[in-house]
Parts: C-alpha cells; structure tokens; sequence
C-alpha cells in the first residue's frame, strides 16, 4: 500500500518497503489515509529511523516544525518514551484535530504538546533547549529556518531535516522561480558548512539530513 512514489532507486525502495514491518494500527491507518489523500507522511522507513534516533539519542524534548496529521510525531513520541515531551507544530486546523486523535488513539497524547500556527513561530515561543528538532516546513523556508533552529538545539543534541534530495532535483540547477528547491540547496549547503553541526545526509525516500550539535 504504501509508495514512495520512485524518489530515489525503485527497485531499493520497493526492496525497504517489502522487508519493513507492517507499522501498528493506528501508524498503519495514518499511512493509509495520507496515500489516499496524497499527504506528504514520512514514511515507514523514515519514521523507523526518528524512532531509532529518539531512542539511541536518549532524546526526551523534541520539537517538531511541520507536523501534518502528526505521523513522525508519534514515531518520536514512541521512541522518546514514557517521559517524553514532544512538540507538535502545524498551521492547518484540521490537521492538528486529526493529529490529535489519533495521538488519543495511540496513547500517547499526555507526551505531545500542540501548537497551532507558524513553527517557527511556535518555536520562539517555547522556552528552552531541545534534544532534537526536526524540520518539515515549507521548503522555500528551510535556510531561514535552519538559522532558528539550530541555537535551539542542546550541545549534543540531533537536527534532523526531511526532503533534502527532493526528488532529486536538489542535484539540479534549480529553474529559474523555483523557490523550493533552491531553499533545499541553500540549506544544505549551510548544514555542511556549519562550524557548529557534524552534518551527514541519508539518501533514504526523499532525503533526511542528520545534523549533531558540537
């Protein structure tokens, strides 16, 4: 059921998704409505590494800038754990009432904390360092984006940032007008050249940059 649509290689692709476990209920439901609904999710195989690096990271504040129907926010909430505070962050209405019930569904809404408006906004207005912040806003918005987030970001701590091969045109001089995928070049060329991240880019859907705060 779930496609990534050939982002990168298809016949690796099509290998990952074959061998991953089926996700549980209400993982498997999300993935099913936003294939139906042509919703951008992160996938299995990206939600199983956010989980991973939750987990191995000993992440326990995680804030989330792009949430949708909150599929990787609950693939953090998992990995987190029992004392987990995660921050979900979106600017549709409906997307955040979905998000919520089927956190409810999971049991795991008292770990996730919603904000309804700009991520970066909702960002500034929560206090604190962070373990991880992951990135999924709109993509014109990354390099800008990247510049906040970073100082929120613990000493030790992970950026993790989806969409940066972008179905491969961030290979590619971007045309003239397109926004978003000089957004994604422009920021990844500012996550390698930072002085302060160890940066390393994982060619796995549709790209997920694994940046570490020194």
């Amino acid at each position: 059921m779930w496609s990534a649509k050939n982002i990168t290689y298809p016949a690796v692709e099509k290998y990952l998704y074959a061998i991953t476990p089926k996700s549980d209920p209400v993982l498997y439901e999300m993935e099913r409505y936003a294939y139906k609904r042509d919703i951008p999710i992160v996938g299995p195989t990206v939600g199983r590494l956010l989980y991973l690096l939750a987990q191995i990271s000993g992440a326990k504040r995680i804030f989330e800038m792009g949430s949708a129907i909150g599929y990787s926010t609950l693939w953090f909430a998992m990995g987190a754990g029992s004392a987990a505070e995660v921050h979900y962050a979106d600017g549709s209405v409906d997307n955040a009432a979905r998000a919520q019930e089927y956190f409810r569904r999971a049991g795991l809404a008292d770990r996730i904390r919603i904000h309804l408006g700009m991520a970066q906004e909702k960002l500034a207005e929560t206090p604190g360092e962070f373990d991880i912040i992951f990135i999924d806003v709109d993509k014109p918005q990354y390099p800008e984006t990247l510049r906040l987030a970073v100082p929120r970001v613990r000493a030790g701590g992970l950026l993790l940032t989806d969409n940066t091969l972008w179905s491969g045109r961030a290979t590619r001089k971007a045309p003239r007008g397109d926004a978003r995928t000089r957004g994604i070049q422009q920021f990844n060329r500012a996550a390698y050249a930072a002085k302060d991240l160890f940066t390393v880019m994982i060619p796995i859907r549709d790209g997920v940059t694994i940046c570490r705060k020194l």
